[in-house]
Protein backbone atom coordinates (compact mmCIF):
# COMPACT_ATOMS: atom_id res chain seq x y z
CA UNK A 1 0.00 0.00 0.00
CA UNK A 2 1.19 3.56 -0.64
CA UNK A 3 3.05 5.17 2.65
CA UNK A 4 4.55 8.45 3.24
CA UNK A 5 7.75 9.35 1.61
CA UNK A 6 8.46 12.91 2.19
CA UNK A 7 6.73 15.77 3.96
CA UNK A 8 7.07 19.57 3.91
CA UNK A 9 7.20 22.55 6.35
CA UNK A 10 6.07 25.98 5.56
CA UNK A 11 8.09 28.94 6.75
CA UNK A 12 8.45 32.86 6.67
CA UNK A 13 11.45 32.74 8.48
CA UNK A 14 13.27 29.34 7.40
CA UNK A 15 16.35 30.44 9.47
CA UNK A 16 14.33 30.49 12.60
CA UNK A 17 12.20 27.24 11.35
CA UNK A 18 15.23 25.18 11.00
CA UNK A 19 16.74 26.45 14.79
CA UNK A 20 13.69 25.27 16.39
CA UNK A 21 13.27 21.75 14.81
CA UNK A 22 16.77 21.41 15.33
CA UNK A 23 16.71 21.89 18.74
CA UNK A 24 13.40 19.58 19.20
CA UNK A 25 14.55 16.93 17.65
CA UNK A 26 17.99 17.18 16.25
CA UNK A 27 16.76 17.28 13.12
CA UNK A 28 19.43 18.47 10.19
CA UNK A 29 18.81 20.92 7.60
CA UNK A 30 20.50 21.56 4.58
CA UNK A 31 20.00 24.62 2.03
CA UNK A 32 19.42 23.08 -1.32
CA UNK A 33 21.20 24.87 -3.57
CA UNK A 34 18.89 24.94 -6.70
CA UNK A 35 16.56 28.02 -8.17
CA UNK A 36 14.73 28.66 -5.16
CA UNK A 37 15.12 28.72 -1.54
CA UNK A 38 14.42 25.16 -0.11
CA UNK A 39 16.41 23.06 2.74
CA UNK A 40 16.56 19.02 2.90
CA UNK A 41 15.65 18.13 6.58
CA UNK A 42 16.74 14.86 7.08
CA UNK A 43 15.23 13.26 10.11
CA UNK A 44 17.66 10.51 11.26
CA UNK A 45 18.30 6.88 10.34
CA UNK A 46 18.11 3.37 11.37
CA UNK A 47 14.54 3.37 12.18
CA UNK A 48 11.16 3.81 10.42
CA UNK A 49 10.44 7.29 9.03
CA UNK A 50 10.87 9.83 6.65
CA UNK A 51 12.89 12.95 5.43
CA UNK A 52 11.70 16.27 3.67
CA UNK A 53 11.92 19.48 2.81
CA UNK A 54 11.01 23.33 3.94
CA UNK A 55 10.44 25.70 1.86
CA UNK A 56 9.66 30.03 2.20
CA UNK A 57 6.07 30.39 1.01
CA UNK A 58 3.05 31.50 2.36
CA UNK A 59 1.51 29.33 3.99
CA UNK A 60 -1.33 27.88 2.12
CA UNK A 61 -1.83 24.19 2.63
CA UNK A 62 -2.85 22.51 5.57
CA UNK A 63 -0.78 18.90 6.92
CA UNK A 64 -0.44 17.77 10.24
CA UNK A 65 2.55 15.75 10.39
CA UNK A 66 3.37 13.60 13.42
CA UNK A 67 6.46 12.59 15.23
CA UNK A 68 7.48 9.84 17.11
CA UNK A 69 9.38 11.06 20.64
CA UNK A 70 10.98 8.98 23.34
CA UNK A 71 9.54 10.69 26.41
CA UNK A 72 6.35 13.25 25.12
CA UNK A 73 6.57 15.47 28.74
CA UNK A 74 10.21 16.64 28.00
CA UNK A 75 9.59 16.76 24.00
CA UNK A 76 6.57 19.35 25.13
CA UNK A 77 8.93 21.14 27.81
CA UNK A 78 11.41 21.23 24.52
CA UNK A 79 8.88 22.59 22.49
CA UNK A 80 8.27 25.95 25.01
CA UNK A 81 11.91 26.01 25.67
CA UNK A 82 12.69 26.18 21.70
CA UNK A 83 9.67 29.02 20.93
CA UNK A 84 6.62 26.83 20.19
CA UNK A 85 3.68 25.89 21.70
CA UNK A 86 1.68 23.09 22.77
CA UNK A 87 -1.69 23.76 21.91
CA UNK A 88 -3.58 20.90 23.33
CA UNK A 89 -3.12 18.65 26.69
CA UNK A 90 -1.12 15.46 26.60
CA UNK A 91 -3.90 12.67 25.56
CA UNK A 92 -3.89 9.00 25.54
CA UNK A 93 -4.40 6.84 22.40
CA UNK A 94 -5.49 3.73 24.18
CA UNK A 95 -3.28 0.95 23.16
CA UNK A 96 -1.10 3.20 21.20
CA UNK A 97 0.34 5.74 23.22
CA UNK A 98 0.55 9.82 24.57
CA UNK A 99 -0.03 12.20 21.79
CA UNK A 100 -0.41 16.27 21.71
CA UNK A 101 -0.51 18.79 19.35
CA UNK A 102 2.07 21.74 19.10
CA UNK A 103 2.75 24.73 16.71
CA UNK A 104 6.12 25.86 15.78
CA UNK A 105 7.35 29.33 15.85
CA UNK A 106 5.67 29.70 12.28
CA UNK A 107 2.46 28.88 12.78
CA UNK A 108 2.57 25.05 11.75
CA UNK A 109 0.41 22.73 13.83
CA UNK A 110 2.90 19.34 14.24
CA UNK A 111 2.06 16.29 16.75
CA UNK A 112 4.31 14.53 18.87
CA UNK A 113 3.35 10.87 19.82
CA UNK A 114 5.08 8.72 22.39
CA UNK A 115 4.26 5.05 22.15
CA UNK A 116 3.02 3.47 25.03
CA UNK A 117 0.99 0.40 24.61
CA UNK A 118 -0.77 0.87 27.95
CA UNK A 119 -2.02 4.11 27.55
CA UNK A 120 -5.70 4.52 28.33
Amino acid sequence: MPRPVHFEIQADDTERAAKFYTEIFGWEFTKWEGPMEYWVIKTGEGSPGIDGGMMREPKHANCINTIDVKNIDASMENVKKAGGEVTSPKMPIPGIGWHAYCKDPEGNLFGILQSDMSAK
